[in-house]
């Protein structure tokens, strides 16, 4: 059987895509009041007009104490006007609207949300310079609800679908980290129960929106620190939430935001840049030991593809691979591999337009360096510095 082509229409779920290419969830930056704003919508239908299959809201948290910071949306009434014009603008080029919800857990800021940041067991975070608290098991039942919940209000807004964040360390992957979670309760130990809260709130989004819209989570496949989630169990993981059957596709991803973030980006780590985007004494830390936290990883085309073949042996869940997606010869090797879709953050970031220039010639490739340069911007209204040096935001 022939790989399919990775530009034909093609189905996730219930939902109808011109192509296989998904725009990946990448923090905007662009939501200062917690809502929907004209600039964060052109933020998105670039990549739309530019011809992706299905853009990614990013990053939508299922209840206030959930977010990053406060200035992230989190998925509320107030919030459904916003979301409508988003997922109507979106349509209006032709593509699919996803918005990824979550909760943050131990990588939100509790100073900056003035509420206590959630992780499996206290430790001292520091985002928020202050201890974590461990949820309880009424929380941990609010939390499933809050992301059904929030799947509600996603499909009330006209998204087309939902990708659960279970990776990076924030909350539901801080649970399924052994080296995070010391909880001697049906939440901790075992890999069975370190896998509850991600079963329990895949099967709750299921039953809160049915076949209307489709569901995807994006799962670490290693968090890239000693003692973290590894493959092993990340597998087995993925195994049960197949079994489940409430996931319509898996998206795989690896690091810590929390712990070691650039094990996901690999290339340049822009430490000077990121000093540059904190007042002192923050800047001066991280000028001096930056080196400690932002790790350099060698950049190299499909660097997640490796980790991810283990996957698609083990599953027969369709599967988003990212990871490094620049060229249509890679795209090509994902779909000849047996991946359902590839999913594109940085080289989209420097090229809107990109697919369009891919689907013209085949030969085409990303103008992304690799220099991670657009991270600290997430800070300011997130953007491609070289593509923008000079120019207006």
């Amino acid at each position: 059987m022939s790989a399919p082509d990775v530009f034909a229409p093609t189905c996730l779920g219930p939902v109808e895509l011109r192509n296989r290419v998904i725009k990946a969830a990448t923090f905007e930056g662009r939501t200062p009041d917690a809502l929907v704003t004209d600039e964060l919508i052109e933020y998105h239908r670039r990549p739309a007009r530019g011809g992706v299959g299905m853009t990614t809201l990013a990053y939508c948290a299922v209840s206030p104490e959930g977010r990053t910071d406060r200035h992230q949306i989190w998925m509320r009434p107030e919030a459904v006007p916003g979301l409508r014009r988003f997922t109507d603008a979106i349509h209006a080029e032709g593509a699919a609207a996803c918005a990824q919800i979550g909760h943050a857990g131990p990588v939100a800021n509790a100073a900056s949300n003035r509420l206590p940041a959630l992780s499996p067991t206290r430790w001292f975070s520091p985002l928020g310079l202050r201890p974590t608290r461990a949820p309880t098991p009424a929380d941990l039942d609010r939390i499933v609800e809050a992301h059904a919940s929030a799947a509600r209000t996603a499909l009330e807004s006209g998204f087309d679908a939902v990708e659960i964040h279970f990776g990076h360390n924030y909350l539901v992957s801080s649970f399924l980290s052994p080296r995070l979670n010391h909880r001697t309760d049906a939440y901790g130990g075992s890999l069975a129960n370190r896998a509850r809260l991600a079963r329990a709130i895949a099967r709750a989004v299921r039953d809160a929106v049915g076949d209307r819209i489709a569901i995807t989570a994006k799962l670490n496949m290693d968090d890239g620190v000693p003692g973290g989630f590894w493959l092993d169990e990340s597998i087995q993981v993925a195994q049960w939430l197949e079994a489940d059957g409430g996931l319509d596709a898996l998206a795989l991803t690896a690091g810590s935001s929390l712990l070691n973030p650039m094990y996901l980006f690999t290339g340049d780590a822009p430490v000077r840049d990121f000093a540059a985007a904190f007042p002192q004494p923050a800047r001066l830390g991280l000028r001096l030991g930056g080196r400690f936290f932002l790790h350099e990883y060698p950049y190299r085309e499909a660097y997640l593809l490796d980790r991810a073949r283990q996957f698609r042996a083990a599953l027969d869940l369709p599967l988003i691979l990212l990871g490094g997606i620049t060229t249509v010869e890679t795209m090509n090797l994902a779909m000849a591999e047996g991946f359902a879709f590839v999913a594109m953050a940085r080289a989209l970031l420097r090229e809107p337009d990109l697919l369009h220039r891919m689907r013209a010639d085949a030969d085409a490739r990303s103008l992304c360096i690799h220099c991670n340069r657009c991270m600290p911007t997430i800070y300011s209204g997130t953007r491609c510095v070289l593509a923008t040096e000079g120019k207006p935001r």
